[in-house]
């Protein structure tokens, strides 16, 4: 048997509100994880509670009205999600807005447009950061 067919992908949450976006990293990611995508706040939480992920994928911003700075911060000061690796996403390339990611709690800021190999990376860092640490 094949080991990597047997090994379960990881499990990742992008809180992602364009479609073209959502679809772009969809088809960039989906043979390496399992991907659960959600447009605002209520629906991220209704994933979290139903599920366990590896990393979260966060946007800046969120059509629904969410500021996914803020929601960052109330992840990362929730007991039970505040381990989750988090990787901010931003149009926004510019050294403030990648401050305001890392105060908020963010473990990684990428700006868009992002290449899948560059995002693929990110995510295994993070992953495999994250195994060490939970040991």
């Amino acid at each position: 048997m094949n080991r990597a067919k047997s090994e379960k992908k990881p499990n990742i949450l992008l809180v992602e509100d364009e479609l073209a976006s959502q679809k772009y990293f969809e088809l960039v990611l989906k043979n390496k994880f399992e991907i659960d995508l959600c447009e605002s706040k209520k629906t991220m939480y209704t994933f979290l509670s139903k599920k366990d992920f590896e990393v979260i994928v966060m946007d800046i911003s969120l059509r629904d009205g969410s500021n996914g700075l803020d929601l960052i911060r109330e992840l990362k000061h929730n007991t039970s999600n505040k381990n989750i690796p988090i990787i901010c996403l931003s149009a926004h390339a510019n050294s403030e807005d990648r401050l305001k990611a890392e105060k908020a709690g963010a473990d990684i800021y990428l700006t868009k447009p992002i290449k899948g190999q560059t995002l693929i990376n990110a995510l295994n860092e993070l992953i495999v950061t994250s195994l060490k640490e939970n040991k």
